[in-house]
């Protein structure tokens, strides 16, 4: 059993969750169940990381609403969803909101499983992006007001002369606050800083 890597199977109708969790479990998945929406936001042990497995029309809290809430709470987990009632739209809708599949039922359950690798390659890569931002945001709330400033300067092309004339102060001066913008961003290379702080959704001008 993977033990990593969860599904979690949102569906009001009890005998699809018991068909597809023996089949996902016989896939070497761990599935948990729940019968709606609200059930799975309850959970009483949180929920981890893993693919979501949503049925898109059931009592109460739709799937498609489901997948808004948990974007709103800053949490995410890819998204499968099934539906026996789709139709273009609707699934272009999930799709724009991030879905990665939208199944019709009866679907196949090699197209399951297709999509379920898909889907965990996807939110792995997901989360080294978010770990990659979340450092980056941390290094840049870590540099001062004026390592900032100096910063904006030097993704902007300026040389540490043009900066210093710019701010009125000597030019090692600069060179001591680029040098620890460099290191502060583990930034090997001036590309290298201009992409993280493209990341980091800083404004470069410094006009």
């Amino acid at each position: 059993m993977r033990g990593s890597k969860t599904i979690y199977l949102v569906d009001d109708d009890a005998a699809v969750r018991h068909a597809l969790g023996i089949f996902l479990e016989s896939a070497g998945y761990r599935v948990r169940g729940f019968a709606s929406a609200t059930e799975f936001l309850e959970a009483d042990d949180g929920i981890g990381d893993g693919v979501l497995l949503l049925d898109q029309r059931m009592p109460g809290i739709s799937g498609m609403e489901l997948q808004a809430r948990l974007r709103m709470l800053g949490l995410y987990l890819p998204v499968i969803f099934i539906t026996g009632h789709g139709d273009i739209q609707m699934s272009v809708t999930a799709m724009k909101a991030g879905a990665v599949d939208f199944l019709e039922k009866p679907f196949d359950n090699m197209e399951l499983l297709k999509s379920v690798k898909e889907a965990f390659r996807y939110g792995a890569s997901k989360r080294r992006e978010w770990r990659l931002q979340s450092d980056l945001e941390r290094r840049c709330a870590n540099l001062t007001s004026r390592e900032l400033e100096v910063m904006k300067y030097i993704v902007d092309g300026k040389s540490s002369r043009e900066i210093a004339e710019q701010l009125g102060v000597s030019n090692r001066t600069i060179e001591v606050h680029r040098a620890r913008v460099m290191a502060k961003m583990a930034a090997d290379s001036l590309p290298d800083l201009v992409r993280k702080v493209q990341l980091c959704g800083l404004n470069h001008s410094s006009e």
